[in-house]
């Protein structure tokens, strides 16, 4: 790779792979290699360990002091110094001979810890990460100030995080704060001070950017492109949105059926398919969609509103009667207060009438609600329904008759939930084993979307939101390989950035989790670029969930929107030269 140098650990100084021991051993020998070179060769053990060496093995993990927890098929060397505080050992993982380990260390599965490598301080690594032999990981580091002899000076640890499919070559140091992202290969003898993206090769002192990785196929490759890092990363978003912004009219006209937008070709129209249609023009072209004038749009999507109840029911369907607090609990029309709202709005109009079952609902009917909601089985709805109420409010505020509802009404509902939030988790409702913490992240984005995004209200216990999302973000049941969709990944993305703002931390170094936030984000935005199909847009996913994978114009508005984000929590986002300004806007939309 021409400057770049990597030594691997598991292959002899001739570079061929060290030869497999024989089966069984020379009669009169104990079974299994010797334990010198288990501990320096750990990838024996699996296949070739004797039972008395396995039941070692099983003693010697046993004997770790600290907090453990040790994977299965793991190898932990004698001759290793192993002295944690906390220790997450992942399957399939080993520390080498007279590795040197300690502070709180996370591996994920197949991890490799090479002879004489130093892990100390708060490190993470994700999933088959290898390190080679003599590199540091030092996740702590020392202050400065000049009152005091250096011997004196606290500790501080912002931690190391590297991503998934990592190779760190032999000799390398990684300090404090640092984060790797996914596929990167660091060269032998590097000092990596920064950040780097996802599939970065690097290499030096400091490590710089020398390729991405995925525009390389070994060693010296000709004709390899060397990646340009952050700038590079910028180049790509400035592409991305030049392409969206050339397609975005004829992916509209896909979706026009000569009287009305649908999502996608071939589907019914809807309510949403129409403000979806809105956003996407407002946000690349800077107009209203050529199909209609700006006069018909705001006919169209203001006209059906009912007059009596303030809301606007689907085409073809009733307005839905109202229950006895004058609200309504579930169905389109919900979502249509927030769609049709914003659509308007960006069109600069606004509803005929007000939403009146928000208006004229009492603090105590709203309290009442509140607690009826379904917070331990389906908080995503409960968040919903504050979402539609309060963005009610907001459009009753500005309505020409004046006020937005009862008096106290609005603080009922900020005080009700800064009450009720889990001081744990920062957020509301329940997780279960069926789904983890789906619906209580969901609804977290949409409760907060509404209330506190919307009104410029801090958002209570940010850094307990933090912990609870990243936790959330790493289930591989809806984050795995090909399960992403649109509505998951946004439901993360808006409260890490929404949190990351309150607590000072976009796009720096030294915010609470910043740079575990900022892996997330580059290896999301990485995956959803490429996702874009020319002339049709984004599909909203995989599966049935929402309108599939098929592209349309609701995974399209809702990906364009996660793209600003993702690109803004790694401090990119004018490279897009947008700014979402309807639903997804990230500014409040009002102050209280």
């Amino acid at each position: 790779m021409d400057d770049l140098e990597l030594v691997d650990p598991r292959q002899a100084p001739s570079g061929r792979p060290f030869a497999k021991q024989p089966a069984g051993p020379p009669a009169g020998l104990p079974a299994g290699p010797p334990a010198g070179h288990l501990d320096h060769c750990p990838w024996l053990f699996a296949e070739e360990a004797s039972a008395e060496q396995r039941a070692a093995q099983r003693e010697r993990q046993r004997s770790l002091g600290g907090d453990c927890e040790i994977g299965e098929r793991c190898y932990v060397a004698g001759s290793a110094a192993v002295f944690p505080d906390r220790l997450r050992l992942g399957d399939d993982s080993y520390i080498a001979a007279h590795a040197y380990v300690t502070g709180d260390v996370t591996t994920g599965t197949d991890c490799t810890l090479n002879p004489f490598t130093v892990v100390r301080g708060r490190v993470t690594l994700g999933n088959g990460v290898r390190i080679g032999a003599h590199t540091s990981l030092l996740g702590f580091n020392h202050s400065m100030a000049p009152d005091r002899p250096v011997f004196r000076q606290p500790h501080t640890s912002e931690g190391i995080t590297v991503g998934d499919d990592v190779w760190i070559g032999s000799h390398v140091v990684v300090v404090d704060g640092v984060t790797i992202g996914d596929h990167c290969v660091i060269g032998a003898g590097a000092v990596v001070t920064k950040d780097l993206p996802a599939w970065t090769v690097a290499a030096g002192n400091p490590a710089r950017p020398l390729r991405d990785r995925r525009n390389t196929s070994g060693r010296g490759e000709a004709g390899a492109r060397p990646s340009r890092g952050a700038a590079g990363a910028g180049d790509a978003l400035a592409r991305f949105a030049d392409t969206a912004r050339a397609q975005a009219a004829g992916l509209l006209a896909r979706c026009w059926d000569g009287e009305r937008y649908v999502d996608r070709p071939g589907a019914a129209p809807t309510v949403r398919a129409h403000c979806d249609a809105v956003e996407i023009a407002d946000l690349l072209l800077g107009s209203a969609p050529v199909e209609l004038t700006a006069e018909e749009h705001v006919a169209r999507l203001g006209g059906p509103q009912d007059a009596g109840t303030g809301l606007v029911p689907e085409f073809g369907e009733p307005v839905p009667v109202p229950e006895a607090d004058g609200s309504v609990g579930k169905g389109p029309s919900l979502y249509h207060v927030l769609s049709v709202g914003y659509a308007l709005d960006l069109l600069g109009a606004s509803f005929p009438h007000p939403v009146r079952g928000v208006r004229e609902m009492t603090a105590r009917q709203l309290v009442a609600r509140l607690e009826g909601l379904p917070w331990r089985d389906g908080a995503w709805g409960a968040g919903a329904w504050i979402d539609a109420w309060a963005t009610a409010t907001h459009w009753n505020l500005r309505h020409a008759e004046g006020d937005g509802g009862e008096p106290g009404a609005l603080e009922a509902l900020f005080g009700w939930l800064l009450t009720r939030a889990d001081p744990w988790t920062g957020m509301w409702g329940s997780p279960s084993p069926e789904a983890g913490r789906l619906q209580v992240v969901n609804g977290y984005y949409r409760l907060t979307r509404g209330s506190f995004a919307q009104f410029g209200v801090p958002v209570p216990h940010p850094e307990r939101v933090v912990d609870a999302v990243l936790d959330h973000a790493r289930d591989p049941r809806h984050f795995g390989a090909g399960r992403e969709n649109a509505c998951n990944v946004l439901d993360v993305a808006h409260p890490l950035w929404l949190c990351g703002r309150q607590l000072g931390a976009l796009a720096g170094d030294g915010g609470y989790r910043s740079p575990e936030i900022r892996a997330w984000a580059e290896h999301r935005l990485a995956a959803a670029l490429p996702r874009w199909q020319d002339g049709q847009g984004f599909g909203f996913g995989p599966g049935t969930s929402g309108p599939g994978p098929e592209p349309g114009l609701q995974g399209t508005e809702m990906w364009l929107a996660i793209i600003w984000l993702l690109a803004d929590l790694v401090g990119r986002s004018d490279a897009l030269d947008y700014r979402p300004r309807g639903v997804h806007r990230p500014e409040p939309s009002r102050r209280t």
